[in-house]
């Protein structure tokens, strides 16, 4: 098929995990794009034509991931590229698009260093060192409370981004005189996690540091219960949210954010409108926590940084448009993106939320807390 011209639509590319352990996020991310899809046409398209997205199905395998953007790109003939969701996968994919010398805007890769491509740009506020700043914050948020942890437990998925941030997550507690009492590593897609709980009721820390990636914060969750033990304080990675939400055992945990459905965040550019829409798309499709979360915000800012390049260039000129990128700050969901510094990742905005009452809240820093709520912890 011939690449698109005149008035016909532009057709943007990419895989998403829409099966495998990853589906519940890849799911959130489907939603978030035909969102912002169903918007831009809504208001005429991007140059004057309409929006479609040829999304494949990566199963949650990264070397799925690589086939499928080759397909996009050779095959499909795609106009533009957008990024799959995790690491392996948004890694597999960057290489065809710098082979191919791609515009390459992605959502959420947890380790800037695996992203040395001068065209590819982040999404997600992570910031330049995420292995170190994301522990930060979150002792940080503890820190601030009554009774600050003295112990940790680093219980963690060998998914690539989740391994190193557990790495580095371990040498900020050193740093700050906390002392590991378990480090243990487990496979990406595990689902017994009987002997893995126990291990960390064994260890008893006062606050568990779980690299768990999508259903697995739930099944950990399960599997604590049935052993009748819960941590005083616990941490998960990147759980999927509605399930995480919604497991009665939940409650008191934290997660990190850059975006959650309540104001200060309802404010910035877009987010309203995202926010009622995303909700609805996600009710009718059967979503188990049908509100908007910074998974799907991440998305929608991906598209909002790959219109704004393209309206600001006036074509379709991939490199110019990565030019400006380096050059602008583009207004999002996730606030305003700078794509300065180290790998194109701006400055770090990461923030901590948590399970109250079966919402998510942003407790920390405490500006970004909802009117009325603190940080529950002991």
């Amino acid at each position: 098929m011939a690449r698109a011209a005149g008035g016909a639509p532009i057709r943007v590319g990419a895989s998403l995990p829409l099966t495998g352990p990853l589906a519940a996020v890849g799911g959130i991310h489907k939603i978030a794009a035909e969102v912002f899809i169903e918007l831009i046409n809504k208001r005429g398209g991007l140059l004057g034509r309409k929006v479609e997205l040829v999304l494949l199905d990566d199963q949650s395998q990264p070397a799925n991931a690589r086939t499928l953007y080759e397909r996009l790109v050779t095959s499909e003939k795609v106009d533009l590229l957008m990024g799959p969701y995790g690491t392996g996968a948004i890694i597999a994919a960057m290489g065809v698009a710098q082979r191919f010398g791609k515009l390459f805007i992605q959502s959420s890769l947890g380790d800037p260093n695996l992203a040395p491509y001068a065209m590819q740009f982040p999404a997600l506020p992570l910031g330049p060192d995420p292995r170190i700043a994301d522990t930060e914050v979150l002792l940080d948020a503890y820190a601030s409370t009554p009774a600050p942890p003295k112990t940790i437990a680093f219980v963690t998925s060998k998914f690539p981004s989740a391994l190193d941030l557990a790495k580095g997550g371990q040498e900020v507690a050193a740093r700050r005189g906390l002392k590991t009492i378990l480090s243990l590593e487990y496979e990406f897609g595990t689902r017994d996690f009987g002997g893995i709980a126990a291990r960390i009721k064994d260890a008893n820390p006062d606050l568990l540091w779980s690299g768990a990636i999508g259903l697995e914060a739930s099944q950990l969750l399960d599997a604590m219960k049935r052993i009748d033990y819960q941590p005083p304080r616990q941490f998960h990675l990147f759980p999927a949210p509605g399930p995480t939400v919604a497991n009665q055992n939940a409650n008191g945990l934290t997660s990190l954010t850059w975006f959650e459905g309540h104001a200060p965040f309802s404010q910035y550019p877009g987010a309203a409108e995202f926010i009622a829409l995303y909700t609805d798309r996600a009710k009718a499709a059967g979503l188990p926590w049908p509100q908007v979360d910074y998974q799907a915000a991440a998305e929608f800012a991906a598209w909002q940084i790959l219109e704004a390049a393209a309206t600001a260039v006036g074509r379709l000129d991939e490199p110019a448009m990565a030019a400006w990128l380096r050059k602008n700050q583009v207004q999002t969901v996730l606030g305003p993106r700078s794509f300065d510094g180290k790998f194109n990742s701006g400055a770090a905005a990461t923030k901590i939320k948590q399970v109250q009452n079966g919402k998510w809240v942003t407790v920390w820093p405490a500006s970004f807390r909802p009117q009325g709520a603190g940080f529950n912890a002991p």
